[in-house]
């Protein structure tokens, strides 16, 4: 049996009576994810990964409060590195990226980084609130 909007989401989900809240409740605090999708400059996508990889994940995000829940690229080549990262909420969010952009370690990375031209031709941003709580994510 699907739900009433007969696309069936709710049944592929393990039902536990209780586990599932609306949100909007003053005793409830959702999390915020946001999506990010970095689009690499043209020949540039192994040096945006690797900057990403030795410097980003591993030194800034920890630095600034900026948790990843997941690191994807495409099962084929296409340019792209697409992260997720989850924060308490929107002013966690800005804070830690606003931190972050004004890192002076940080500004120097990116400018050595840089030095054969930029790696970034474009970055898409996307931010999330959970539709439904309880369901199982990072």
């Amino acid at each position: 049996m699907f739900d009433a909007s007969g696309c069936g989401f709710y049944r592929r989900w393990p039902r536990r009576r209780g586990s599932y809240k609306p949100f909007g409740k003053k005793w409830e605090r959702a999390l915020i994810y946001e999506i990010r999708v970095h689009e690499a400059a043209e020949g540039r996508a192994d040096a945006m990964r690797r900057r990403f990889r030795d410097d980003v994940e591993t030194r800034f995000f920890p630095r600034h409060g900026i948790e990843p829940v997941g690191v994807f690229t495409a099962p084929t080549e296409d340019g792209r590195l697409t992260y997720m990262t989850r924060f308490a909420d929107e002013d966690a969010r800005k804070k830690a990226w606003a931190a972050f952009g004004a890192d002076p370690e940080w500004a120097a990375v990116k400018t050595a980084s840089e030095t054969d031209g930029p790696l970034l031709k474009n970055q898409i941003v996307s931010v999330l609130s959970p539709a439904m709580a309880g369901l199982p994510l990072g």
